[in-house]
């Protein structure tokens, strides 16, 4: 995370707000060689202690697991370059500003039996948000192909221990620099995120 406080002066539960938005991260576990790492849709619970998820059971975390082990869930949000022109101001440099949260906690495989309510709870979560169409059960899946696709994968929960959220919004400038610069970003081109983002740093 960056480590310049103005930066990390987002409240854990605007973080959590957040997290809960995406729904979808970068699951890291540390070896004795590289940090393995997992691409993965998530359900975060109702308190917010704990997230559920499931891997494809021939993943190398899933194949490393032997015990619930330290592991991070790296959540990304809106990010774009920021050209120095933007701001108004002489001497500055470009930039790139993004919000981001990492949850730290321990992974810990469910029993088998389990995944069937965490699929399920998981694809609800998503559903939902396609209103008014009706809501996908797995009911509607063949006994056959259920059974085969249930081998293939695992469930997880993370407990989480920590939440740490970086919101790279030009906090450091002068208003009037990073509203120059939101207002100049949100009338680009580049990239898929630039209007979020702009309206994140008008709200500073």
């Amino acid at each position: 995370m960056h480590p310049n406080a103005a930066f990390r002066q987002t409240p854990e539960a605007d973080c959590l707000a957040f997290i809960r938005e995406q729904n979808f991260g970068l699951l890291a576990v540390s070896t004795e060689s590289a940090p393995l790492v997992s691409h993965v849709p998530f359900r975060l619970s109702e308190d917010g202690t704990s997230a559920e998820l499931h891997l494809v059971r021939s993943t190398h975390i899933t194949r490393a697991m032997k015990a619930p082990m330290p592991a991070r869930l790296v959540v990304q949000g809106p990010h774009g370059y920021i050209s120095p022109d933007w701001y108004g101001v002489d001497d500055q440099v470009p930039t790139w500003n993004y919000v981001a949260a990492h949850v730290v906690g321990q992974l810990e495989r469910l029993p088998d039996a389990e995944l069937p309510g965490v699929l399920e709870r998981l694809s609800e979560q998503f559903e939902q948000q396609l209103a008014p169409k009706p809501i996908w059960k797995m009911s509607k899946v063949s006994d056959d192909a259920l059974a085969k696709m249930l081998r293939q994968i695992v469930p997880f929960r993370l407990h989480i221990e920590a939440i740490e959220g970086t919101w790279k919004l030009g906090q450091n400038k002068p208003d009037t620099a990073r509203l120059a610069a939101a207002d100049a970003l949100a009338q680009s081109s580049i990239g898929q995120n630039t209007v979020a983002l702009a309206a994140l740093m008008r709200e500073g």
